[in-house]
């Protein structure tokens, strides 16, 4: 890769001012300027400070949202501002969108990971995970004023708590072991054409009563409930896989999408099961789904993986009551990639776990997007990285020696991963002594990859699961 020495002026930074500045005052009417306000400000906001202010990452996160809300609002604002004036905005923010592309993967920390050729399906892959970073942190909800002040306050205390119960050193003793629940009901359900059935039974978690945050926890009423999509074949024997869904998912329609029946269900013959993560979906405890797992604050975060490895496992303990001698197998996918990481810590009776485009380490990521101003003060006060990451040490996959054999662990991840980058991936592989199979892409566009497809398979085959035929 072409990677150039840091610079005091971005030029291409004008492209996206252009942008925006065409976008505010191309049309005429009220009704043009608030169909293209909020793509206009991004393009003019990240244009502006990528020009003057080069090397923050949350310069291209923006730009690239920008763009892509451009060229979405292009097509309806022909019928606003006409055909010449939409075109002119669509070609402004689509190489707006792939400047931002280009300037994240200029700028990527170097790893041992082969980079991706610099050319213009790069730039857009990874375009798109910019612009899903953008929309992450416009939805975030950072703690702060007194907010900011209980956060270190709570910290400090369950940092406190963790240490002298001995669970930094022995996490397995901080977690119980779930049964599999009792009340569990199922009742039919359609998304757009696939019938499939809703898992419910309650979550029975129970946060330690010692650690700060238990009753704003426990206070997420909906989030007491598991929820979970299943598709079961008729045919008895056939093998069960996990799917684990990714941050902000949580609903049918997105996760089908992402773990698709089709294939995995119909082709291959195998029983699905999709459980919902903590406040998320219909779990939810804000406006959208996932609002408090990672945008809150460290002690929900704790209390939020704490609660979705106790979920897995009793969704893993239902499907072994259901089917005893049952063969399961795992695939999360980003945030779902951490929890099945996660898993492979606590259950050695999976036939095998795959964690693809993982997140391993929440603390080194989410630091690096906190608003600087946040992370002063937080270290100021003497939080800084490393013990947010101890914090966390009880619900992290590299924390335990993985409970499966080496040859059923596996991990992909894409080399131009701007959301979880490749150094999360290698981190996984290094602790769980394997290798990652990597494809020439970025986060969003795994789907297709032969190296990701491959990976699955193999996965499968290894495991001696017999796709697609009569048991």
């Amino acid at each position: 890769m072409n990677e150039r020495l840091p610079q005091r002026r971005e030029w291409l930074g004008l492209v996206p001012v252009v942008a925006g500045l065409w976008w505010l005052l191309a049309g005429q009417g009220l009704a043009w300027f608030l169909w293209t306000l909020v793509p206009g400000l991004l393009l003019i906001g990240a244009g502006v400070a990528l020009l003057l202010w080069p090397g923050d990452d949350k310069h291209t996160h923006y730009l690239a949202l920008g763009g892509l809300l451009g060229v979405v609002v292009s097509l309806p604002a022909i019928f606003v501002g006409g055909l010449g004036t939409a075109v002119v905005g669509l070609l402004l923010s689509l190489l707006a969108y792939l400047i931002a592309g280009y300037c994240a993967l200029r700028t990527a920390p170097e790893t041992d990971v082969p980079r991706p050729p610099m050319t213009t399906s790069a730039y857009a892959k990874t375009a798109l995970d910019e612009a899903l970073l953008g929309y992450f942190l416009f939805a975030a909800r950072l703690p702060d004023g007194a907010a900011a002040q209980r956060v270190l306050e709570e910290a400090a205390r369950a940092e406190s708590v963790l240490r002298e119960r001995g669970w930094l050193e022995h996490p397995e003793l901080f977690h119980a072991t779930p049964e599999a629940p009792a009340d569990a009901s199922l009742g039919d359900a359609r998304s757009f054409h696939r019938e499939f059935q809703r898992l419910r039974f309650a979550s029975g978690f129970v946060p330690q009563p010692v650690l700060p945050g238990v009753e704003r926890w426990s206070a997420a009423l909906r989030n007491r409930e598991c929820r979970a999509w299943l598709l079961r074949q008729d045919e008895p024997g056939r093998p069960w896989l996990l799917c684990i869904h990714g941050y902000r998912m949580g609903w049918p329609w997105v996760d089908f999408h992402l773990f698709p029946p089709a294939t995995l269900h119909d082709e291959l013959g195998l029983n699905l099961l999709l459980p919902v993560l903590p406040l998320h979906g219909p779990r939810r405890r804000g406006w959208h789904s996932g609002d408090g797992y990672l945008d809150g604050d460290p002690i929900d975060l704790l209390h939020a993986q704490s609660q979705a490895l106790w979920d897995l496992r009793r969704c893993l303990a239902w499907i072994r009551a259901q089917d005893p001698g049952a063969r399961i197998g795992v695939l999360g996918y980003s945030l779902g990639g951490y929890n099945a990481a996660l898993l492979a810590a606590y259950d050695g009776g999976l036939d095998f776990v795959v964690a693809g485009i993982p997140v391993v380490d929440f603390a080194g990521l989410l630091w690096r997007h906190l608003p600087a101003a946040h992370r002063q003060y937080f270290a100021a006060h003497g939080f800084d990285e490393a013990r947010y990451r101890e914090l966390l040490h009880v619900v992290s996959p590299l924390a335990r020696v993985p409970q499966l054999a080496p040859e059923r662990r596996h991990v992909f991840a894409g080399s131009a991963d701007t959301v979880a980058p490749p150094a999360q991936a290698l981190a996984l592989a290094r602790h769980w002594g394997t290798e990652v199979r990597w494809y020439p892409g970025g986060h969003l566009s795994f789907r297709g990859e032969p190296a990701v497809e491959s990976c699955i398979r193999e996965a499968m085959e290894g495991a001696g699961w017999r796709l697609g035929e009569a048991v």
